[in-house]
């Protein structure tokens, strides 16, 4: 197994297993060397907990990568999740141009909406210029919400495959490199992702969990950034972060105290069975 060196781009809530509390171990489990550059600090995530704390971090971001700069330190993979601004994005494009090694795969999470809306603080000028990012980089992770967002496709919450492949397709002409659409569910027992590099187009499906929890979208960026850094193919690693996303979940609905994520520690030894999995063509 090769080592290494991954980037993740995206805040810290301190509480509340999302964004770099889950993927700085995860990649780390992966193997790999992971380095960070935290966007914001909370003292915990914003769904569900009152009076949080919130410390913006925008202007470290180009003082960091200056400094990686002046020391030559480059990476094998960058990921980005929850971005903040604008101007994050801008500082984000930056560091995707400067700081990867030859060969760099850049992975964009646009995560910026869920169920047919924007989060709370993001608008249409946010969306142009997530347009940038995802379109610029190597492999985009988008929900259907925020595929339809990118390509000004209508939404649906009811859909048949004629539907997702017409997104997809709008995903690559508008410049989307490989895509795995998440979230892709045709029948209310089972839901899926599907994966396509422009030419070809594969769907995975499994077992779909009623139960909705916090931060599975960020456990399931991290696994597969670090199952790709691994060697995976981009199928086979959107099938080891889906198996393994589904294996947190089932770890975490027998307790309902534990209400803000997902108990994704104590599995983290499966998620390491599955990178060891013989990789298979796409």
């Amino acid at each position: 197994m090769s080592y290494k060196r991954i980037l993740t781009i995206q805040d810290i809530s301190c509480v509340g297993q999302c964004s770099l509390t889950v993927a700085q171990p995860i990649l780390s489990a992966s193997g790999n060397e992971t380095c960070i550059i935290p966007s914001a600090v909370l003292s915990s995530h914003t769904a569900g907990f009152k009076g949080y704390t919130f410390r913006d971090l925008t202007e470290d971001i180009p003082l960091i990568a200056e400094h990686w700069k002046s020391e030559g330190i480059l990476f094998d993979a960058i990921y980005t999740g929850y971005l903040g601004s604008a101007k994050q994005i801008d500082y984000v494009k930056d560091i995707f141009s400067s700081l990867g090694r030859e060969g760099c795969v850049t992975i964009v999470d646009p995560a910026m909406a869920d169920n047919g809306k924007l989060y709370v603080g993001f608008d249409a000028p946010f969306v142009e210029k997530m347009k940038e990012l995802a379109f610029c980089a190597d492999i985009i992770l988008p929900n259907i919400t925020e595929a339809c967002l990118l390509t000004g496709v209508d939404y649906l919450e009811q859909y048949d495959g004629d539907y997702i492949r017409y997104l997809v397709r709008a995903l690559h002409d508008s410049g989307a490199g490989k895509v795995v659409l998440t979230g892709v569910s045709y029948n209310t027992e089972t839901t899926g992702v599907v994966v396509c590099d422009g030419n070809s187009s594969c769907y995975y499906e499994h077992r779909r969990i009623p139960k909705g929890s916090h931060g599975t979208g960020d456990v399931y960026a991290a696994a597969f950034t670090g199952a790709l850094a691994n060697g995976k193919t981009v199928y086979d690693s959107a099938v080891i972060a889906a198996e393994y996303t589904v294996k947190c979940i089932e770890n975490t609905i027998g307790d309902p105290s534990h209400w803000y994520g997902v108990k994704f520690e104590p599995v983290l030894p499966y998620y390491i069975e599955l990178l060891k999995r013989p990789c298979k063509p796409e």
